[in-house]
């Protein structure tokens, strides 16, 4: 997308508002790879797909920055809750804050740690998961989820597209593209779900969990 139909698309749709737009410059300046933040145009599809989905609980695998904690929080009901999780401990002093200092900081549940691992002994059954973490262990993070997801729950899973390269056979230390790949295949072929993915920057899977 170029730059003038990605302004001309910001420029009509709901405003980022100054919070989040102050997160995403820090997040910019102060973090290394600053554009995995989901931005103004993906943070409003995430919010507005709550809004439609109505959770009550929504797992997020990948916390980063914590600017699409903040937009899924936005949408919840009261007495919802966002659990997200980070497993890069370094990123805790940065995020913390920006949560805390959040309008919606009762709404979001912090945790440093492997979601892999952690989130199934919370024992809680979510309707929403939003798998953004480390893209070498995507299919985990899916089996884990799906895991925790009651039936009907909706499940997005971003940078499926990642920047093209899934049209391309990775390189044996690309792990990253590689992962992607095999979760792409993974889901493409998996009857519990039904999925589409949408070309929305880097590429954003929503799947279902059927019923049965």
């Amino acid at each position: 997308m170029n730059y003038e139909l990605e302004k001309y698309l910001l420029d009509h749709i709901d405003p980022e508002g100054d919070y989040l737009y102050r997160l995403w410059r820090a997040t910019n300046v102060h973090l290394l790879h600053g554009r995995m933040a989901s931005g103004h145009l993906q943070g409003r599809l995430l919010k507005m797909i709550v809004r439609m989905v109505r959770p009550k609980r929504i797992l997020e695998v990948g916390t980063f920055s914590g600017y699409s904690a903040i937009c899924m929080a936005e949408g919840l009901d009261e007495g919802g809750m966002v659990y997200t999780y980070e497993i890069n401990d370094e990123l805790e002093d940065f995020t913390r804050p920006w949560i805390e200092g959040s309008a919606v900081a009762d709404k979001i549940r912090f945790i440093i740690g492997d979601a892999i691992k952690e989130a199934p002994r919370l024992g809680v059954e979510f309707d929403m998961a939003f798998i953004d973490g480390d893209k070498r262990t995507y299919v985990e993070a899916y089996e884990m989820a799906l895991g925790v997801l009651r039936p009907g729950g909706l499940l997005l899973a971003d940078n499926t597209l990642w920047d093209g390269h899934v049209l391309e056979t990775p390189r044996p230390a690309d792990r990253q593209t590689a992962g992607i790949e095999t979760f792409n295949d993974f889901i493409a072929g998996d009857s519990r779900v039904e999925k589409v993915i949408l070309p929305l920057r880097d590429g954003l899977t929503i799947a279902m969990k059927r019923h049965s």
